[in-house]
This record gives structure tokens, C-alpha cells and sequence, in this order.
């Protein structure tokens, strides 16, 4: 998908929670292409927008995008965890966006690798400054170790035979690709198309992609740190798109908002995870598996 294909997911409801219409700056802090910034940005005149993503190339074309808003822009090429070490006007902030998600621009990258629908290189880094691939972890790591990674982050069965076979593999100079990878899981997990079935490789894929880019380590931190930074009335929105994520971010503001000691730093807004409705789904079937919860500092 290019730049011009790129729909954000739940763009209304970010919107909404995020209470965009307010005079202030608001932080992306996974800019992506930038679909959620413009919609802030020609939503409110008023408004300032923050963006940071670790991904040069999506930061590239997001740039172009916001180019006829540059003034009331700051992007840069960083993690939003490392948000605590740049100069934020924190006093300044009404709201704050991350989305957990990886594009579809990435997705459709076949140099990337990210997909399993395309013959790539096994890397799926969002950083390409990193030294880790896909590669690296699947040729190097002992066999308990890949096994545990597939079980914990791809919520796969049998991963003690796939971190077996794929050793065998490696041995051999068979596993150099990512349709390499989606053979070998096909196999072992004897994948026939069913309807309603996710693709086991799409499981191994995330689960390579979350340990080649440690996204799930430091978020409930990131979240507890910066919402301690804001000012009442700032608004934090989260978009998840696997289980794993999803448990992190409601855990974190359940920490929030009912801490052991002191009183609550936020009120939840969202009792339940926020999905998009059909008439979303009928143009942008990402947005299937995305959740959407959201908190305001008080």
C-alpha cells in the first residue's frame, strides 16, 4: 500500500477520545504515515502536533504529508519511549496517541520482510539502525529460547518441534527467506485455508517481529511515566492489535487509576476496548483486530 492508500484505523474514535478540538499540542508517538496527525491537524487550527516513529522511511513520507502544516510540526526519528528524553512541553500537552500496530506500508514492503505474503528477507526491523534481524534471532538463538519466543509471543503450540526444525533448517542454509519460514510453519502446523482461522505463520511473524524490535518492553513503564508527566485533562489514547499489547496498556491504567497508595492519577474512559464498526471494516480491514482504549489525567 503507498502513502496515498494509507488509511488510519478508528480515526473517529480517536478523534473523539483524544478531544482533539482543543488548543494544545498533541504527541503521536508512532507517527507511521501520519494519518491520525493530519486528521488532528485539519480538525483543529489550533492545534500542535509532536510526531515521533523509528522507522526512517514511514517518517519520510509522513513528513511530506504534513508538509502544508510544517509550522505547527515536530517530528522526530525516535521510539516513543524514548519520549522522556526530548524537550516536551508537557504543560502544553492535551493529548497523546500511540499505535501499537505495524503499517500496512510495512506490511506491503516486501524488502521489510514484516509479511509472510511476500518473499522478503527475513529482518522486520522497524529501525533499520538496529543490528537485530529476524535472521539473526532464527540462526542464533538456542532452541528453548526460540521455543519460548514463539509460545510467548505468538501464542503458538508446538513450538519446542518448530524451534527443532528450524534448527535443522539453519544447518542446512534452508532458511534464508520469509517464504521459507511460512513453508516450514505450514508444515508443521498442517495449515489449510478454513475460514475464521488465523495462519499460524502470521502468529511466528509477530512473534519474531515483537522480539526483533522489544515492543512490548518498557510500555507499562512509558505509560505510567508520561501520564505522570501531564497536567489534568490530558488525554492518552491507546490502539492495540494482538492480545499481548491489549492486556499491557488496560493493566496500566487499571495501575492508574487504582493505585495501592495515593489517590487515582486517571479516570478510564474506556470501560471496554473500542472496535471499529462494519461500515470501517468494509474499507480497511486492518482495523479488524484493533482496540482502542483511552484515559484522562486528572
Amino acid at each position: 500500500m503507498t502513502e496515498k492508500g494509507h488509511l488510519p484505523v478508528l480515526p473517529t474514535q480517536v478523534l473523539e477520545f483524544i478531544d482533539a478540538g482543543r488548543a494544545g499540542t498533541y504527541i503521536d508517538g508512532t507517527l507511521g504515515l501520519a494519518g491520525h496527525a493530519l486528521a488532528i491537524l485539519e480538525r483543529n487550527p489550533r492545534a500542535r502536533l509532536i510526531g515521533l516513529d523509528r522507522d526512517a522511511m514511514s517518517l519520510e513520507i509522513a513528513r511530506t504529508r504534513l508538509r502544508p502544516y510544517a509550522k505547527r510540526v515536530t517530528l522526530y526519528h525516535a521510539d516513543f519511549r524514548e519520549l522522556a528524553d526530548l524537550d516536551i512541553p508537557y504543560d502544553r500537552v492535551r493529548g497523546i496517541l500511540i499505535d501499537l500496530g505495524i503499517s500496512s506500508f510495512q506490511l506491503d514492503s516486501p524488502e521489510r520482510g514484516f509479511s509472510f505474503t511476500h518473499d522478503g528477507p527475513l529482518d522486520m526491523r522497524m529501525d533499520t539502525r538496529m543490528k537485530t534481524t529476524a535472521a539473526k534471532i532464527l540462526h542464533t538463538y538456542a532452541e528453548p529460547k526460540l521455543a519460548e519466543v514463539f509460545a510467548r509471543y505468538g501464542e503458538l503450540g508446538q513450538t519446542r518441534r518448530l524451534a527443532r526444525e528450524i534448527a535443522h533448517l539453519r544447518k542446512l542454509g534452508r532458511l534464508e527467506t520469509t517464504s521459507d519460514l511460512r513453508v516450514l510453519v505450514e508444515r508443521i502446523y498442517q495449515w489449510r485455508p478454513q475460514k475464521g482461522r488465523i495462519h499460524p505463520a502470521a502468529k511466528a511473524f509477530q512473534a519474531l517481529r515483537i522480539e526483533v524490535n522489544r515492543e512490548l518492553e518498557g510500555l507499562p513503564e512509558f505509560i505510567d511515566a508520561t501520564v505522570r508527566r501531564t497536567r489534568p485533562g490530558t488525554r492518552f489514547v491507546a490502539i492495540s492489535f494482538h492480545s499481548l499489547e491489549d492486556r499491557i496498556v488496560k493493566r496500566a491504567f487499571l495501575a492508574l487509576a487504582r493505585p495501592g497508595e495515593g489517590a487515582p492519577l486517571v479516570t478510564i474512559l474506556t470501560k471496554k476496548p473500542v472496535m471499529a464498526a462494519e461500515e470501517e471494516l468494509e474499507s480497511n480491514s486492518r482495523a479488524r483486530s484493533a482496540k482502542l482504549r483511552a484515559a484522562e489525567r486528572i
